[in-house]
């Protein structure tokens, strides 16, 4: 695209703002006939940016073909959200893809030639590729090849915010790349060194793996030290005794809609996938009087590539070290149910498969009722709400009054006046269950948490 020019270049626009003419310029140069003159430039040209033109490739390997071309919607998803324009889409019946180009060599052929057609410039495979797959599907269709991690990947850089976001996403990707680092030519190949060394020395490819190892373990440090401030905080929240509830499900089902909608956090709402990646730990209070954190976090997808996995385990702490998992569905989509097979995938990985569990479909107010028939039916006590309009939040607040642990250990003490601080300290992270003012201070019959109990003991009025 070539835009209008932005400037004529005069000689008194050269003449950088010192109000000489052509002839004293030319009289400033040091060596005669050298021009040094911008007059060819007369408009500057932009490249036309544009977004990148895919094909879409997977291997239906098993399951219905409903199943198959969900996959590939999701798919579609993806690539749409990490800015591409879908211009076709393939789809393969196999039992297992083929070892060299991931679909048939046949069916290979058929690819290039939509490629060529369409003129697209990415082929997208539902799949994670080997580097041979890579090399030899690049081969034949002769245009870039990314597979879904990458892709997945991809999408992850775009939307991480905080430092320890971007460090994740870097070491993932590096994680990926380091077996998949190839060159083109001989120029990986060729051995470094010259004049007065001893031996070929490293190759291109080998310096550069070095310096990707190198980077990695740089990230993994710096990542620990983040770790290590997550972890304090974390400790800190468990030692008061407040509960935590940990907010997961499946990317863009709604998690960060509901977190807004219980706790007015604010937190980025945006109908795109993976849009956000750093953790939120908001404050909560119950009817009850009760407060709680809500933890919003990173959401899963099917096949969630185990660099992310790996990279984000310390931010998916928050939900192992949870008391109770707020799974949020998307009921608009036509088979929640193999969304909630996908994230219940990844919470066992992550060792938080005991952590009690409230299933929330979310979005019931564009969801299909037979589709929400199918999932009463699975899951009769799951929780039907919508973020959006607010149907079903009195149920779901009424649900997590049930569900949210209850202090431990049950006083009842005597206060005096002078230890308001103490009564407030009671409401703020107890369950008071009884309240009465006598002359020689407020009696209070609370549960809990043992710390602020052990705190109460010289106020006993009986055992607890």
């Amino acid at each position: 695209m070539t835009f209008p020019a932005i400037f004529d270049a005069s000689d008194e626009d050269l003449g950088l703002g010192l109000g000489l003419d052509l002839a004293d310029r030319l009289a400033l140069r040091r060596v005669p006939g050298l021009a040094t003159e911008l007059d060819d430039v007369t408009e500057v040209e932009y490249r036309q940016l544009r977004l990148e033109r895919v094909v879409l490739i997977g291997v239906w390997t098993s399951g219905t073909a409903a199943e198959a071309e969900t996959s590939m919607a999701e798919l579609a998803a993806l690539a749409a959200t990490a800015g591409s324009v879908i211009l076709d889409a393939l789809i393969q019946r196999r039992d297992t893809p083929d070892s060299a180009t991931y679909v048939g060599s046949g069916k290979a052929r058929e690819l290039r030639d939509v490629v060529t057609a369409t003129g697209a410039d990415t082929v997208v495979c539902d799949g994670e590729l080997t580097p041979g797959q890579l090399r030899q599907l690049e081969d034949v269709v002769k245009v870039k090849v990314i597979d879904r991690t990458a892709l997945i990947l991809d999408i992850f850089a775009q939307h991480a915010t905080s430092r320890e976001g971007k460090a994740q996403v870097e070491l993932a990707q590096l994680q990926y790349m380091l077996p998949r680092l190839r060159g083109w030519g001989e120029s990986m190949s060729r051995a470094g060194g010259g004049i007065g060394t001893r031996g070929p020395g490293e190759t291109k490819i080998e310096t550069d793996r070095r310096r990707l190892r190198a980077r990695m373990a740089r990230l993994r440090r710096e990542l620990a030290g983040m770790k290590t401030v997550r972890t304090t905080k974390r400790s800190a929240r468990q030692r008061s005794g407040i509960p935590a509830v940990a907010i997961t499900g499946y990317t863009n089902a709604g998690k960060s809609s509901l977190l807004n909608r219980l706790t007015g956090a604010g937190v980025l709402v945006e109908d795109a996938l993976f849009a956000t990646l750093d953790p939120a730990v908001r404050r909560a209070t119950l009817p009850d009087g009760r407060t709680f954190t809500l933890a919003d976090t990173v959401g899963f997808v099917r096949h969630l590539p185990h660099q992310i996995v790996e990279a984000f385990r310390s931010t998916l702490e928050e939900v192992a070290d949870a008391n109770l998992l707020l799974h949020v569905v998307d009921g608009s989509h036509p088979d929640p149910m193999s969304q909630i097979s996908a994230v219940r995938t990844v919470i066992n990985d992550i060792g938080a498969g005991d952590v009690p569990e409230l299933l929330v479909v979310n979005k019931i107010d564009a969801a299909d009722p037979d589709v929400l028939a199918r999932v009463r039916r699975t899951v009769p006590d799951a929780i039907l709400v919508s973020a959006r309009t607010g149907d079903g939040l009195t149920a779901l607040v009424e649900e997590l009054t049930e569900r949210v642990p209850h202090p431990d250990v049950e006083v009842c003490v005597l206060l005096p006046f002078t230890r308001g601080d103490l009564v407030s300290r009671v409401y703020a992270r107890g369950e008071v269950l009884g309240l009465e003012h006598t002359a020689t201070g407020t009696v209070l019959r609370a549960r809990v948490p043992a710390e602020l109990a052990s705190q109460l003991t010289s106020f006993f009025l009986e055992p607890a």
